[in-house]
């Protein structure tokens, strides 16, 4: 099989790092995208592989990233949207959006809409890391920003919830006559520095005696590694939700069609308004 090439990011530490490590050691042409510098460029060079950083709370980096890997991989054959998090409270981007739904959906949403044309080219495989914390969410297209409501846990499991639609809708747009296949999938609970530096109650989980019960970042790759390894189709369902390999329950308002066209339009709508305009010609006047 000739080698494939497969962007990871949030791909610096935790699932992301574990499951750069197992594809390339498999043979596979890896691209390591990370917000941290350090962490990024450590991960890059200890599997010699090429590595980006980019800061999911500014758009703008995001369409960047988009641009250079346009430029430099005209076939991509995997695209893991991994990257995310919980935030401290309720704060917005510069892009003005709630930092959460930014970071865990228009993010990965824009990075995939500026990638589409290579990736139905490539029949990509898509892969978008969720959560069993969906189930804490409710989406409200008309409180995108959590404005009238927030807290930290439902906005979390509101922008995992997203991510889970995304992935609908991604299938049911290019899935069929286009090739695309994708997933969601939720990596269990995991010890890594997720959750540290916010104020949710999952990360007490991280610093307590119960942290000996949590999987290893290697055992939280494992469906990822799964999804991106075997035959959509034939091995796993596109457009569905994974844990452990299997088909798993979410949200009711995962499976609502509507809505996962809806969200989608809303989300083209937020991401492009954030778009530089382009300069017309009286601004070279």
């Amino acid at each position: 099989m000739p080698q494939r090439t497969i962007v990871i990011t949030g791909a610096s530490d935790g699932i992301g790092a574990a499951a750069a490590r197992n594809l390339a050691q498999a043979g596979e042409r890896i691209v390591v995208v990370g917000r941290s510098p350090e962490k990024t460029a450590a991960v890059g060079s200890e599997l010699g592989v090429d590595y980006f950083v980019c800061d999911f709370a500014e758009l703008a980096q995001v369409r960047d990233l988009a641009s250079a890997l346009r430029e430099r991989y005209p076939r991509i054959d995997v695209l893991v949207n991994n990257a995310g998090g919980i935030m401290r409270g309720h704060e917005l981007t510069a892009d003005g959006h709630e930092k959460t739904f930014q970071i865990n959906h228009l993010a990965p949403f824009l990075l995939t809409t500026e990638l589409l044309d290579i990736l139905t080219a490539s029949r990509a495989t898509v892969i978008n890391t969720s959560s069993a914390a969906n189930g804490f969410g409710r989406l409200d297209l008309t409180d995108l920003n959590s404005e009238r409501s927030y807290s930290t846990n439902r906005a979390y499991g509101t922008a995992k919830l997203a991510n889970i639609l995304f992935t609908a809708e991604l299938q049911n747009r290019y899935g069929k006559d286009v090739g695309i296949a994708v997933a969601a999938f939720h990596p269990g609970v995991v010890a890594t520095n997720f959750a540290a530096e916010s104020t949710s109650w999952f990360r007490y989980a991280y610093k307590t005696v119960l942290n000996r019960f949590l999987l290893s970042a290697e055992q939280g790759a494992d469906t990822l590694v799964w999804l991106a390894t075997s035959t959509p189709g034939r091995d796993w369902l596109p457009g569905a939700f994974y844990v452990k390999r299997a088909l798993a329950k979410a949200h009711k308002q995962a499976y609502d069609v509507g809505l996962a066209r809806d969200f989608w339009d809303r989300s083209l709508e937020l991401v492009s308004a954030d778009e530089p305009a382009a300069p017309s010609e009286l601004d070279n006047a």
